[in-house]
């Protein structure tokens, strides 16, 4: 079990008050949590990417923000960054249950062991596939990562907890090739079709995209 005053150590990057989009069907607030594993060169987010950066607001603040929203929200969403990296996410769960919201995820699935162990305290799971699993090192800069994130979507798929999967494609990281390798071992498993989301530069390090794209063309 949680220790309570876990959640009060949170290294919170943002807070949207109200979102339509972060949920399908659900009116939230999304709590942008500091911290990820991996280095997606598409990130939109990349000033959540460093752990250790000073906290925008506390744990305090967003609850009592959600004291005054009851009533009017439907659920909170945690998103990142990653959101299972922090130590305090399940004391926070426990929180924002205990004022009669739904709980949402956001998630990469870096740790797996930590989100099997979240998911009976989520109502949905918002998982990102980035490629397949044997190429997840071509996005996310880190070894073995696709090893991680296929077990977070085996304990997902094992849990029962409605989710979606959602794959930002950036045509020369993820051709089309690749895409309906995604879709085969998706099937393999028993999972639901991903949702293709455009790649978007807005807020995205131009610097490490380059990067990521040379690194696709050795020889130029």
């Amino acid at each position: 079990m949680a220790d309570p005053s876990a959640a009060a150590g949170l290294r919170i990057g943002g807070l949207e008050p109200v979102s339509f989009c972060d949920w399908p069907e659900q009116i939230v607030a999304t709590v942008f949590l500091q911290g990820c594993p991996w280095r997606c060169p598409y990130c939109h987010n990349p000033d959540l990417l460093p752990a250790g950066r000073e906290a925008r607001l506390s744990w305090d603040d967003v609850l009592g923000f959600l004291e005054r929203r009851r009533g009017l929200l439907d659920g909170v969403v945690f998103s990142g960054g990653e959101p299972t990296a922090q130590a305090g996410l399940e004391a926070a769960i426990g929180d924002v249950r205990q004022r009669g919201f739904r709980v949402g995820l956001h998630t990469a699935g870096p740790y797996p062991d930590r989100l099997k162990r979240l998911l009976p305290l989520i109502d949905w799971v918002g998982l990102d596939i980035k490629a397949p699993f044997d190429d997840y090192e071509t996005i996310t800069q880190v070894p073995r990562s696709g090893e991680k994130a296929r077990r977070s979507l085996m304990a997902l798929l094992e849990s029962g907890v409605d989710y979606s999967l959602r794959t930002t494609v950036h045509p020369e990281l993820l051709d089309s090739a690749a895409i309906a390798r995604i879709s085969g071992e998706l099937a393999g498993l028993a999972a639901d079709a991903t949702h293709s989301q455009p790649y978007r530069d807005v807020g995205v390090d131009q610097s490490a995209m380059a990067a990521a794209l040379a690194a696709m063309r050795p020889g130029r």
